[in-house]
């Protein structure tokens, strides 16, 4: 099996896990924060989407889905386009919100797909190119996709626990 085909199936099971989580919840629970620094279930898929359409929007080289499909204008967040959600405050986070789950689980999906193209297409013998530079060590293609999946593989755990704070199951 082809390491990419891994990263897919590894990224599928993360967004099932995301979606088994939200249907578990209504709308107010999944915009809850149990704790000040414990985010949304919200919060955790509008973030793994994003993530995931960003960098590999990145390495294509192409406009991201944020922007291409207006998820910008769909969800309508009181954050700007290029708020640095990994790092956001507490209250930073408080401002992902949604009133339809499905608005979070279509984003969800669309960046999976792209995830996925992606995977199916590039060259296994560009894993091992450089990509960045500004780290030590510089970052790989292999790199950068093992820390995507591997960012969306904790977001979807994270998401149960958060579940099981906001309802006690």
């Amino acid at each position: 099996m082809k390491a990419t085909r891994l990263l897919s199936e590894t990224l599928l099971r993360a967004q099932e896990r995301f979606e088994e989580t939200l249907d578990q919840l209504d709308v107010a629970e999944a915009n809850t924060m149990p704790a000040p620094l414990i985010k949304s279930v919200t919060w955790l898929i509008w973030h793994t989407a994003r993530e995931l359409d960003l960098q590999i929007s990145d390495l294509k080289n192409s406009e991201p889905l944020w922007f291409s499909q207006d998820w910008s204008g769909k969800f309508a967040l009181d954050l700007p386009d290029d708020t640095q959600d990994w790092q956001h405050t507490p209250a930073e986070a408080k401002k992902v919100v949604v009133t339809d789950k499905k608005l979070l689980t279509d984003y969800l999906a669309n960046s999976v797909s792209l995830t996925i193209e992606y995977l199916e297409q590039v060259d296994e013998g560009t894993l091992d190119e450089v990509i960045d530079s500004n780290w030590t060590p510089p970052v790989t293609r292999e790199d950068r996709l093992v820390s995507i999946i591997d960012d969306a593989v904790m977001h979807s755990g994270q998401g149960i626990y958060t579940r099981r704070l906001v309802i006690g199951k």
